[in-house]
């Protein structure tokens, strides 16, 4: 995986006019919900002002980028990243430049940074905020979300029904298939996984802050009637955060990252809370305890916590055996919302 850093100077190549930055997704569990970082800067024309941690990237002072991101990030925030992955390169100025704009382009280089919420209280900038603030479509733990129904499909049905107003890549399947499979609608499956796919169709469809701010004409040519959905974020950082959301929900049933979310010891409901945090539905506590238990993911320490009237629970730690006893030791759950 390539890698390089992070400074106050950005690096500029003079050929193309570039310039290269860094942009963290940095992700923890605290009180049952899943958060990311955030920062504020000053507000764009559409009055948003929380985005990502974001750095430039110079090769003078730091050997890797990964090694820059992590020495940044502690600099700003006062963090110790753990887990750390890079997820894609963003090559878009919010999506589009705008006339006029004679400023060079911005290439990101997103990560996806994991940290436990006991590391993440220190922060001394920026603040943390649930994902489904930026989200609320992807929390099904309460059971469906009303605003799929209530104004996402009315509003896709509305846009599936517009002519193109601008040229559009071509794809496989028309705009009511994609409806379907993304947000499970007309008895589609939901994938906990399509979260930067789900984001891209509202995004098209002018049902984001961010699409009103790249693409007026779009909201105005279609005539769209509802708020934008979910709270959003400055340039492209909420495409940047589904990519890592998508990212994390799809990982942990492979590899044990959750792990990298939890304390050194928890009792199985704890571990239970934080899986359902990062999924978005709610799962059946004894068929989770079976399946970790019989995963061999974790054992007991021994010990036990109390809970304020209840009995005591068991704590447990996670193997790290497991690492070497199996390619892909995650929490392999099976989900299908519809």
């Amino acid at each position: 995986m390539p890698a390089a850093e992070v400074t106050k100077r950005p690096v500029r190549i003079e050929k193309s006019g570039v310039e290269i930055g860094l942009n963290a997704a940095i992700v923890s569990v605290a009180n049952d919900e899943p958060v990311v970082l955030v920062v504020r800067d000053n507000a764009d024309k559409m009055g948003t002002a929380e985005g990502l941690p974001f750095g430039p990237f110079s090769p003078i002072d730091h050997r890797t980028l990964e090694i820059g991101l992590r020495s940044w990030v502690n600099e700003q925030t006062g963090i110790n990243l753990g887990y750390v992955e890079q997820l894609y390169t963003f090559g878009d100025r919010g999506r589009h430049a705008q006339p006029g704009d004679l400023n060079p382009p911005i290439v990101s280089i997103g990560y996806l940074a994991l940290t436990r919420a006991g590391c993440a209280q220190d922060q001394r900038s920026g603040g943390w905020r649930s994902w489904y603030h930026f989200f609320p479509w992807e929390d099904w733990r309460k059971g469906r979300p009303a605003v799929i129904d209530e104004v996402i499909a009315p509003e896709l049905a509305r846009w599936a029904e517009s002519p193109n107003i601008r040229q559009s890549p071509a794809r496989p399947i028309d705009r009511y298939q994609r409806m379907k499979i993304c947000f499970g609608l007309d008895g589609a499956t939901w994938d906990e996984e399509k979260v930067l796919e789900r984001y891209e169709l509202l995004y098209e469809a002018g049902l984001v802050t961010e699409a009103l701010r790249d693409r007026p004409e779009t909201a105005k040519a279609i005539g769209i009637s509802a708020d934008p959905i979910g709270s959003p974020m400055r340039f492209d950082h909420r495409r940047i955060l589904a990519t890592a959301i998508g990212r994390v929900r799809a990982k942990i049933k492979y590899r044990p990252v959750i792990f990298e979310l939890m304390p050194e010891e928890f009792t199985l409901f704890e571990l239970q809370k934080h899986v359902e945090a990062i999924l978005g539905p709610h799962l059946h506590k004894q068929n989770f305890r079976r399946l970790v238990e019989s995963a061999g993911l974790v054992e007991p320490t021994g010990d036990v916590k109390t809970r304020t009237g209840g009995r005591p629970a068991k704590l447990f730690r996670f193997r790290h055996e497991v690492l070497l006893e199996r390619p892909a030791p995650g929490v392999r759950i099976k989900l299908g919302r519809s």
